[in-house]
């Protein structure tokens, strides 16, 4: 192999590590992805597809939840080497997985503390996932929003879950 085409090669396989880098989650301890499905084949499917894929992630301040969040991710050239701009459209639920414990760490507040965070493009747009105690109604209220702004407000989600004593 020529040293031209070595060297493109390792260009492209450093750059297809790149998602690797910047979608790792802030502090959720561990993020998994879960599953996904194929939205539409790109380039005759000779590249990755269009997909929407599920990611657990569990709350490292708030023992018993865990999250589920189902974001679209690009496809083509441009997605395979990590350089594509993901849509800022997601969905977000989170459920009780056992008992519910708030550690006395977790941030109160009206500002809440961010929990985890996904790079959705390779410059300035992320998914984040924000957590709020709702003490006066027992509850831990989980608000996922894009840093884009979508026609002048980004796209948000949230999710509830009730604390049981």
């Amino acid at each position: 192999m020529s040293a031209p085409r070595l060297a493109l090669r390792l260009a492209c396989l450093a750059l297809a590590g790149l998602p690797l880098a910047w979608a790792v989650p802030a502090r959720a301890d561990e993020t998994r992805e879960i599953g996904y499905v194929n939205t539409a084949i790109t380039n005759l499917g000779l590249t990755r597809s269009h997909r929407v894929v599920v990611e657990r992630f569990d709350d490292p301040e708030v023992r018993g939840i865990s999250c589920w969040i189902s974001q679209a991710r690009t496809g083509g050239f441009s997605g395979m080497l990590g350089v594509a701009e993901d849509p800022a459209r997601f969905s977000l639920t989170c459920a009780a997985t056992g008992p519910v414990q708030v550690q006395p760490g977790a941030r109160r507040g009206e500002r809440g503390e961010q929990v985890y965070e996904a790079g959705t493009s390779l410059f300035f747009k992320e998914t984040r996932v924000h957590r709020f105690l709702d003490e006066e109604r027992n509850a831990v209220v989980y608000l996922a929003w894009s840093t884009r702004l979508v026609d002048g407000s980004p796209f948000n989600a949230v999710a509830v879950v009730p604390i049981r004593q």
